[in-house]
């Protein structure tokens, strides 16, 4: 039996999602502090066993007024979104913490569905890998199972969402950072459209922008209310805008079913069977399904590893310019190092991954006018033990096991596409396993709508459930 943490218990948050304690919170049958010190409390009681809060608030921070849909609904932030009077530390043990002056752009919009801010959840360096474990401190754990990797890199707040201790919380996805703790800790998160929302400064700056920002939730409906509150304080008018989405269409969809990885991997025997039933559900409902190849280039593989490399190169570089002067590059973990040498050492290919990186959105969108959605898995093979994929195991090996586990996510950051996670069951272990839903460039929508048709069908796991 699986070593599970939780939270969940009797008190006002019991288990319900953020729409449903919105709407206590409107009712005025609880309030927003009572759902805050609810919070709290739950926090106490398993983050020493998951290790997922990088700075708790002092006191927790309320929004402004009631004008948020999520007014009151207690969250955590990523530990790479400026908050006001919190550090930014990314993860990184080379970035001394000092307090942010003001909130980031990004971090104004999620502000504005009127969560309550309860700190800065924990984040494996810069994001640079896909599990929250660090090279000389605790992993942030798996609620799951604590043996276990809760993935990365928006780990910690996967763990509090998974684990009970709020209904929603920020993440980003530069390379699968929303989708892969999804998938390992049995959530619902949607990579938008790049340009889909506002960004945070870091995005800004990459020369090709892959990271795109969302939320985890529990249920599918959350991550719809999210998206369609964001964008009512902005809205990028080059996009279709996704709206209010409440349940699936009647429409039916030519759906690709893509299990080959773009480095050639097929699935591990549990994720494959995850997809394929997840395919049968979809049939029933009237969906064509259709055996797909990799909508990339095999060399999108080596390319992204190589920007991948750049931007570990960069974080050093410019680390004192970004994180003041105080910025030790010394004490970056020996995967962020491994990554800038391995760059440095093929300096002057960059040019041409640059320029198959951008190409990429081409091919990826010629494909979609023959498939409305692509179906595939999140991950190569279900959730590893903790320590298989730590910064401290030696570099080529662990670029290989990295490599290996992320196989399809980074496709949607290299062209900008959308791509929902969804669970899927567990495994025979108690492990959740999840898939992936991905479509054309602006059509959240669409996704959300399957996905909403298979939380109706396929109940997602609970963690109080044996």
């Amino acid at each position: 039996m699986s070593d599970r943490v939780h939270a969940f218990t009797d008190d006002v948050l019991g288990d319900h999602d953020a729409v449903a304690l919105a709407e206590l919170v409107g009712s005025a049958a609880v309030r927003p502090d009572e759902l805050a010190a609810a919070a709290l409390a739950r926090a106490e009681a398993v983050n020493p066993r998951l290790n997922a809060i990088a700075h708790p608030c002092p006191t927790p921070r309320h929004a402004a007024d009631d004008s948020g849909i999520w007014y009151g609904i207690p969250a955590f932030v990523k530990d790479n979104a400026d908050v006001a009077g919190l550090p930014s530390c990314h993860g990184s043990a080379a970035i001394t913490p000092h307090p942010a002056g003001k909130d980031d752009r990004f971090t104004a919009q999620l502000l504005s569905t009127g969560i309550t801010v309860l700190g800065k959840t924990t984040m494996p360096e810069f994001g640079f890998t896909s599990t929250t474990e660090f090279e000389s401190s605790d992993p942030t754990r798996n609620p799951w199972d604590t043996g276990h990797t809760v993935g990365g890199s928006s780990g910690g707040s996967a763990a509090m969402v998974a684990a009970g201790v709020v209904p929603v919380a920020h993440g980003n996805d530069g390379g699968g950072s929303l989708r892969i703790p999804a998938a390992c800790a049995g959530l619902v998160s949607l990579k938008p459209s790049r340009f889909r929302h506002l960004d945070n400064a870091e995005a800004r700056q990459l020369p090709i922008k892959l990271i795109s920002e969302g939320v985890l939730t529990r249920s599918v409906r959350d991550q719809a209310a999210y998206h369609a509150a964001a964008e009512k304080y902005w809205r990028n008018p080059k996009l279709p805008p996704i709206g209010t989405v409440e349940g699936p269409s009647a429409r039916t969809l030519r759906i690709g079913l893509l299990t080959t990885a773009c480095n050639g991997l097929e699935p591990d025997a549990e994720t494959a069977a995850a997809v394929h039933s997840t395919a049968q559900i979809l049939e029933a409902a009237g969906h064509s399904i259709e055996p797909m190849a990799s909508p990339v280039a095999p060399s999108l593989v080596e390319d992204f590893l190589r920007y991948w490399g750049f931007l570990a190169q960069m974080s050093g570089v410019t680390g004192k310019l970004s994180h003041g002067r105080s910025f030790d590059a010394a004490r970056l973990d020996a995967f962020t190092k491994g990554l800038a040498a391995t760059f440095r050492r093929r300096l002057l290919a960059t040019p041409g991954s640059l320029y198959r990186l951008n190409k990429a959105r081409a091919d990826y969108d010629e494909v979609l006018t023959r498939y409305d959605v692509i179906l595939s898995p999140v991950l190569t093979h279900t959730t590893p033990e903790l320590g298989y994929l730590r910064p401290g195991v030696p570099f080529d090996e662990l670029l290989d096991r990295v490599t290996n586990f992320v196989g399809y996510t980074p496709i949607n950051n290299v062209t900008g596409s959308p791509s929902i996670a969804v669970p899927a069951g567990l495994t025979d272990t108690g492990l959740p396993v999840g898939v992936m839903l991905s479509g054309a460039y602006g059509d959240e929508r669409t996704l959300l709508e399957l996905a909403f048709l298979l939380e109706a069908q396929r109940p997602f796991p609970r963690i109080t459930e044996s």
